[in-house]
């Protein structure tokens, strides 16, 4: 695995600290985020999306970011694009 550091939320915290990483070598984003609450996962999990089974499967989680973070997200977004383009 070769995790690249994207960003971290800018208004992190003791304790709170969302992270996006990209992996170089599965062309993938990881993103680190909150949990959220059994309502919101419940949400989530009930939601239908045509060919898709409702539910969250127990190799998948549901993680929260704030939306400030969307400059990191684009950027790691962006980092994902590039290596593929290689």
């Amino acid at each position: 695995m070769a995790l690249r550091f994207i960003g971290i939320d800018p208004n992190t915290g003791t304790g709170e600290s969302p992270t996006v990483w990209f992996d170089e070598s599965m062309n993938e984003l990881i993103i680190q985020g909150w949990k959220p609450g059994s309502e919101l996962e419940t949400e989530c999990a009930a939601f239908e999306v045509p060919g898709h089974a409702s539910g969250i499967p127990d190799h998948e989680a549901v993680v929260r970011v704030p939306a400030r973070m969307v400059p990191i997200l684009r950027e790691a977004c962006d980092a994902a694009e590039r290596a593929e383009l290689r």
